[in-house]
């Protein structure tokens, strides 16, 4: 089991920038991917990017590539997603997620594919783009 605290969310104008992180407490020492997600008002979930703690696989969703990156320190336990750039079309609360894989490549197929592979997930946190 993880549990996961997300901190971060904030009010900024268009194009301004924000980061938020994702602190996992967990009782293994296994690989874990690390996943964001978020939705927003009306709108269905989205997998917005993720990363894998063993290394070498990252995602990033078409709607924030170029503006978000992903990132993750394994001595702090702590996922980064850092928004720049940012649009009113990225107001939502966002939430991260995780689940113990030794195949980095399933985290690629949960966060496109298979969000119930996600089995720990986080309170969530607002984030608002003002026009």
């Amino acid at each position: 089991q993880v549990q996961l605290v997300e901190s971060g969310g904030g009010s900024v104008q268009a194009g301004g920038s924000l980061r938020l992180s994702c602190a996992a407490s967990r009782s293994s020492y296994s690989a874990y991917c690390m996943g964001w997600f978020r939705q927003g008002p009306g709108k269905e979930r989205e997998g917005v990017a993720s990363i894998y703690s063993g290394g070498g696989s990252t995602y990033l969703a078409d709607s924030v590539k170029g503006r978000f990156t992903i990132s993750h320190d394994n001595a702090k336990k702590t996922s980064y997603l850092q928004m720049n750039s940012l649009k009113p079309e990225d107001t939502a609360m966002y939430y991260c997620a995780a689940f113990f894989t030794s195949n980095g490549a399933n985290c690629y197929t949960a966060i496109r594919y298979v969000h119930r592979s996600f089995k720990n997930w986080g309170q969530g946190t607002q984030v608002t783009v003002a026009s």
